[in-house]
């Protein structure tokens, strides 16, 4: 019940100040989208929301705008998806967790550990028929999909080394809400913690939890390479953010409005791929540099050993995700060669 109270604050303001949700497009009074994340503005999502920003903007001559709210300015994020349906918000980004709670189970196969292979079977799954199936199970969600904003592969991180699974054992790891990511600390001997983005930082610092998962370069901006002694380069699975927006807002503006913000996300989503990877490499390098956090490379037999010890984590969650789009995954991934 807490948290509904900042959210319907917010959809109040909205209303009473005349907000996106209440206006009416007009030549004298843009139409304002309020996009909330929750990590830092210096990341791949954080910089494609400031691109999509921008583009926006540009292509409608004026006639949109994009209020952006970073880090958790405006909601958390166990907040945000309900701050979406309210309407105190036009646009969110949330990772694949976010939808199972709503009854979209099927992005909880993009959390497991190991099923893309590659980044070749992850675009082929993003920018095919997989991706739009899922974005029309959203629509009756009243939800609009509207991309796949690349973040990248996963660290591990905690206080002492994890060079294999064996070294996962008994470590208090914080983890996103989702089953899938919980069954996947489970299966290695550790104790999933779920923990917002806003708070991980000082669990870790006063240790409430021991470790974490997370890309390079949202430990890095987060700080959270202050707090944690090691680093195992697992690339073990894949976090992305999914524009959204919402459905009864989206289908409410002028065709042309419309048209023109799609054509910005579009190219916003192909800078975030572009800058992904190259965030995190920088972010590897700084944490490197800054001497607090010992970064460790698995060797292809080490990494052999991770995949073993998380594989039935497929199995398990075929009841969750639906053995159909895993089964599809896989397909995809057998087409460019891997097994």
């Amino acid at each position: 019940m807490k948290k509904f109270f900042p959210i319907l604050a917010g959809v109040v303001a909205v209303l009473l100040g005349g907000g996106a949700a209440a206006q009416q497009p007009s030549a004298q009074q843009p139409i304002v989208i309020k996009f909330s994340h929750v990590v830092a503005k210096d990341t791949p999502k954080g910089k494609g929301a400031e691109r999509f920003k921008e583009l926006a903007e540009k292509a409608t001559n004026g006639r949109v705008r994009v209020e952006v709210y970073a880090n958790s300015t405006l909601y958390k994020d166990g907040e945000e998806m309900d701050a979406l349906h309210l309407g105190a918000v036009q646009m969110l980004a949330p990772t694949f967790s976010k939808f199972g709670p709503i009854g979209i189970k099927e992005f909880e196969a993009f959390d497991l550990p190991y099923i893309f292979p590659t980044k070749d079977v992850l675009y082929r799954v993003t920018e095919g028929p997989i991706a739009k199936d899922l974005f029309k199970k959203l629509e009756t969600k009243g939800i609009v999909g509207l991309g796949f904003w690349d973040s990248g592969f996963k660290v591990m991180t905690a206080n002492r080394p994890i060079h294999g699974p064996g070294d996962m054992k008994g470590l208090k790891m914080r983890i996103q809400s989702s089953k899938v990511l919980d069954a996947q600390m489970r299966a290695l001997g550790a104790n999933p913690q779920v923990t917002s983005m806003a708070e991980v930082y000082q669990a870790l610092q006063t240790g409430v939890v021991d470790g974490q998962e997370n890309t390079p370069s949202n430990v890095y901006t987060q700080k959270m390479h202050e707090v944690q002694k090691h680093m195992t380069v697992s690339n073990h699975g894949y976090i992305a953010w999914v524009p959204i927006a919402n459905k009864k807002f989206w289908d409410s503006l002028p065709a042309d409005i419309r048209t023109a913000l799609e054509g910005a996300m579009r190219e916003a989503t192909r800078y975030t791929k572009a800058i992904a990877q190259q965030e995190n490499d920088k972010a590897l390098e700084e944490i490197k540099k800054s001497g607090k956090t010992v970064i460790y490379y698995p060797t292809e037999k080490e990494l052999a050993t991770w995949r073993k010890a998380l594989l039935p984590v497929q199995k398990e969650m075929e009841g969750r995700v639906g053995k159909d789009i895993i089964n599809a995954i896989n397909k995809e991934a057998a087409t460019l060669g891997y097994q």
